[in-house]
């Protein structure tokens, strides 16, 4: 599994470096609000919000902002907006896998902005299960390679429920367990390691190469494209695009 701590790093950057930041803060929100609505406003009680809380600071979201998304989740402030979870699956250029997750308040103009991007762009959507039969939902934790040493990392993590070390590309990648995730992540924070970015995603069994710098061109323009899509709020994919080839499209 290689591929995915190179293809988070690459998340990671793009998001640091993105100039459309208050969309990112309004992508999370949106999540939290259904969280805190589903489960309640407690991280201590709602695991998941706690991850998604975790998220939001990772990203450099006001704690403001935070707490005005866990308001309107539980009713504290109401702005009239349901949220409804939807998942799509497709394929790109090459063949790429493609799992969107969609969280709207109108789920009848996310189909059609989908449908649109998908067609306009010369790819197909696919029926639920066609991708997503071959990816795991996992925690995904990524560290710059001088955060921590690897005696230092086995020793906090392992034990917190870590199922993956890795280092890749200059950082460190640990994958866990979805229920094990918080756990890792607080063995990190309170061990004082500063984390890059931490996510639940969803990872792929098998990674498909993305050879020639036209076809890894295409599927960055298109994943781009998704991402603007007002209600799209994550996309995973199983590229693996060669470093060389990476480095020349992203400037890294």
């Amino acid at each position: 599994m290689a591929g995915h701590s190179k293809w988070a790093n690459i998340k990671h950057r793009k998001g640091a470096q993105d100039a459309k930041r208050g969309k990112i803060f309004s992508k999370i929100a949106k999540e939290i609000s259904v969280c805190a609505r589903v489960g309640g406003g407690n991280p201590e009680d709602n695991p998941t919000l706690r991850t998604l809380i975790q998220k939001g600071r990772a990203a450099n979201m006001p704690a403001d902002n935070i707490d005005r998304a866990i308001k309107k989740g539980t009713g504290e402030l109401d702005d009239g907006l349901v949220y409804e979870e939807l998942v799509y699956e497709g394929y790109g250029p090459a063949g790429v896998g493609l799992i969107v997750k969609v969280l709207t308040d109108n789920k009848n103009r996310s189909a059609s902005d989908l449908r649109h991007c998908f067609t306009k762009s010369g790819y197909t959507m696919a029926q639920q299960g066609a991708v997503s039969h071959a990816f795991q939902r996992k925690g995904l934790i990524t560290l710059t390679a001088d955060a921590a040493t690897e005696d230092q990392l086995f020793e906090l993590t392992l034990e917190a429920g870590a199922e993956e070390i890795e280092q890749d590309d200059g950082s460190w990648s640990i994958t866990t367990d979805p229920g094990q995730f918080m756990n890792v992540v607080d063995a990190l924070t309170n061990a004082g390691v500063e984390i890059q970015g931490s996510e639940l995603t969803m990872l792929p069994d098998n990674y498909l190469p993305v050879t020639g710098k036209e076809h890894a061109k295409q599927l960055l323009a298109f994943l781009e494209k998704l991402d603007d899509l007002e209600d799209v709020q994550d996309v995973y994919n199983n590229a693996d695009i060669d470093d060389v080839v990476l480095a020349e499209l992203t400037g890294e």
